[in-house]
C-alpha cells in the first residue's frame, strides 16, 4: 500500500485572489508568464473542469508538472483522472500523466527549483537548486511530480476524459 504524505500549503488570500488570478488571466489571454500554463483537470468527485496556474518543466526532453504546495486538489484530481489539458490563450494541449516515484525526483526538483525558485521557493523549506541530494530526497515525498506526454504516449486516457478543444 502506498503512503501519501499529507503536506499541503494552502494559498493565502493574496496568492489566491491576486497572484493566481493575475497569472491565470494573463495565461488565458495568451500571455505566458515565464512559461506558465493553466492546468485543467476534471474534478475527481464533481467531474467539472478545475483550473489552476502551473509551471511546467522540461528536462532532458521530458515534461513535468511539480506541485510546490504539496498534495493539492489538482494533484488529487490528476491522480484520479490521469490526464488533463494545459492552456495558454486559445491553445489547449491534451496530455496524459504518470506520477513519478520519490526516488526519481532529485534531479527534477533541482531543475524545477533552478527555474522557478524565485516564485515558489518558499514552499520548499529552505531547499534550493544547490542543496545536496539528501535534502532533495528528504522533501521529495512532499512535492508530487507528474511526467506529462501527449495522450497517445501513455494511452488514450479514461472514458470520462476532457473533450478535445473545438477546432476553429
Amino acid at each position: 500500500m502506498r503512503t501519501i504524505a499529507a503536506r499541503y500549503e494552502r494559498p493565502g488570500w493574496v496568492t489566491k485572489n491576486v497572484f493566481n488570478r493575475a497569472v491565470g488571466g494573463l495565461t488565458r489571454l495568451g500571455v505566458s508568464v515565464a512559461g506558465s500554463r493553466v492546468l485543467e483537470v476534471r474534478g475527481r468527485k464533481s467531474g467539472e473542469p478545475r483550473r489552476t496556474p502551473v509551471n511546467p518543466l522540461t528536462l532532458d526532453d521530458e515534461r513535468y508538472l511539480v506541485s510546490p504546495r504539496g498534495h493539492s486538489q489538482w494533484v488529487r484530481n490528476l491522480r484520479a483522472r490521469g490526464e488533463g489539458r494545459l492552456l495558454v490563450g486559445r491553445r489547449a494541449e491534451q496530455f496524459s500523466a504518470r506520477e513519478i516515484g520519490d526516488e526519481e525526483k532529485t534531479e527534477i526538483l533541482r531543475a524545477y527549483l533552478k527555474k522557478w525558485k524565485w516564485e515558489v521557493g518558499a514552499f520548499f523549506g529552505g531547499v534550493g537548486p544547490a542543496s545536496p541530494d539528501e535534502e532533495l530526497r528528504r522533501i521529495a515525498p512532499d512535492h508530487p511530480v507528474f511526467r506529462i506526454a501527449e495522450r497517445s504516449e501513455f494511452g488514450q486516457g479514461r472514458e470520462d476524459a476532457l473533450p478535445e478543444p473545438p477546432v476553429k
